[in-house]
């Protein structure tokens, strides 16, 4: 079982692609402007080589973490000590029947979801809670993190 590297990085930059169209103006951009007190003048005062080069680096974690998410493979290989030269013949046997078992975009995409629901939704609602911000907010910044992570988490594990 490999780290998938291109698999990562695609991944990545599939958040990219997410959040141009979910936080444009005709689709939620508006909204999370106006409910984070964002306006056109301040958002151009921003550096963005720091924001989208930090989104990037956030983006690869997470894309890698994923692997682990939604790769039931690598349980298998955690069983073991991460150390495949030490593991006994039947790690072996037990790869060599189930390699490909559950590699598709979709179960990816179905464990990605979940976790984004179950990982993503209580973070963001926790913060949002704290920060005193609105459900729209939470609303729209969870949803964009479940939609993430549910691609993500297809193009991780249906990518062989």
């Amino acid at each position: 079982m490999e780290i998938n590297f291109l698999a990562v990085l695609v991944a990545a930059l599939s958040s990219f692609v997410v959040g141009f169209i979910w936080y444009n103006p005709k689709v939620f951009g508006t909204i999370w402007m106006n409910e984070i007190g964002m306006t056109d003048e301040k958002a151009k005062k921003s550096n963005m080589l720091k924001i989208f080069g930090f989104t990037f680096i956030f983006a690869f974690m997470l894309a890698f973490m994923m692997q682990v998410l939604t790769i039931h493979q690598f349980g298998a290989l955690g069983m073991i000590g991460g150390d495949t030269t030490k593991a006994l013949p039947s790690y072996q046997a037990f790869m060599t029947d189930y390699m490909d078992a559950f590699r598709t975009f979709k179960h990816g995409a179905f464990h990605g979801f979940f976790a984004g629901l179950f990982l993503a939704l209580p973070i963001a609602a926790t913060n949002a809670l704290f920060e005193q911000k609105s459900w729209k907010y939470t609303l729209v910044t969870a949803g964009y993190w479940i939609i993430v992570m549910t691609l993500m988490g297809a193009i991780v594990c249906g990518w062989k």
